[in-house]
């Protein structure tokens, strides 16, 4: 390396970086993080960068995506498309599910978290249910997740569903074999009624490789702000991988009906699994542009001599930064 292009380096490392140019600020930021805080910088350089194009993604509209595509500038795309959706299923009464299953650590988070993100949480919702309590486990299995479903102009997002009886239940023993066998028998029919009740139900199933999903255990093994996500059964999964493939194939045979399919998602890459994923979601429900209302700001209350109080009356939080 040249004298000259190492002065080059050590300037560019020194220059700061400009507000514009989000990807410049966590890429330096990056640079000089510990390992493990690489996500989430990412993650912010990509919600900042979304919002810096926000205005060119509304005027340019849908198109193709091009083969040289960057992965930010498409999700900004495809976010702004779920917003003008969620506009038309708020005003036409729509209600529509979507349940994300698949292996562990395959990506469906990262999946459901870029789908609500644009959305107003009180039209779009995520369900993350936890273990059954005593009572639920007395009730009919669908009828805790029937009080999740969504009511008129609502989407729910369901982050695991009424499948765990197919999968961790069936593989890890939570439930008898009775149960199995009837679930495998009731689920269709119950999601035919959901679909003839005029629901709009999409399921997907998110696939993963056993040597990327071993990579991603790795990290949030390795990782603190991902540790979080191994939970006791995701590492007893890791002993159980093909009896979850043969109770995958199972659920697949009885459930992947003609009316209720199962769409798979390759997530082996976890950037191109979410836009696909959004992508495909955006084409099961046909949606128009609905312009929302302009909204007229009120002119602010004028002043009839109304004093704030003095600022040493209250406690204010330490300026640390």
């Amino acid at each position: 390396m040249s004298k000259r292009e190492t002065r080059a380096k050590r300037a560019a490392r020194g220059r700061a970086p400009s507000a514009d140019d989000p990807a410049a600020t966590v890429d330096n930021a990056v640079g000089s993080a510990p390992p493990h805080h690489g996500e989430v910088l990412r993650t912010a350089v990509e919600k900042a960068t979304i919002e810096s194009i926000w205005p060119r993604i509304a005027r340019n509209g849908r198109r193709k995506p091009p083969k040289d595509y960057k992965y930010v500038e498409e999700l900004a795309r495809l976010q702004y498309e779920l917003i003008k959706l969620q506009e038309w299923v708020r005003t036409h009464g729509l209600r529509v599910a979507v349940v994300f299953e698949g292996r562990d650590a395959a990506g469906k988070g990262g999946v459901i978290k870029r789908i609500a993100e644009p959305l107003n949480p009180r039209i779009c919702r995520v369900v993350a249910l936890g273990t059954p309590t005593e009572r639920e486990r007395g009730q009919w299995y669908f009828q805790r997740y029937v009080a999740e479903l969504p009511g008129r102009g609502e989407i729910v997002l369901f982050d695991r569903s009424w499948y765990n009886r197919a999968g961790v239940e069936r593989v890890m023993g939570f439930c008898t074999e009775t149960e199995y066998r009837d679930f495998l028998r009731a689920c269709p029919v119950f999601e035919e009624l959901l679909i003839q009740s005029g629901l709009i139900l999409i399921k997907y199933w998110f696939s993963v490789s056993d040597e990327e999903q071993e990579r991603r255990f790795v990290e949030r093994a390795r990782n603190p702000f991902k540790r979080w996500k191994l939970s006791p059964m995701d590492i007893e999964s890791r002993a159980r991988w093909v009896d979850y493939s043969k109770a995958k194939d199972a659920m697949f045979a009885h459930t992947d009906t003609k009316k209720s399919p199962w769409n798979v998602v390759d997530a082996d890459n976890k950037k191109r699994a979410r836009l696909n994923c959004i992508a495909h979601l955006l084409e099961q429900i046909p949606y128009g542009h609905v312009q929302p209302a302009e909204i007229e700001l009120p002119p602010r209350q004028l002043d009839d001599g109304y004093r704030r109080p003095k600022k040493s009356s209250q406690r204010f939080v330490p300026a640390v930064y």
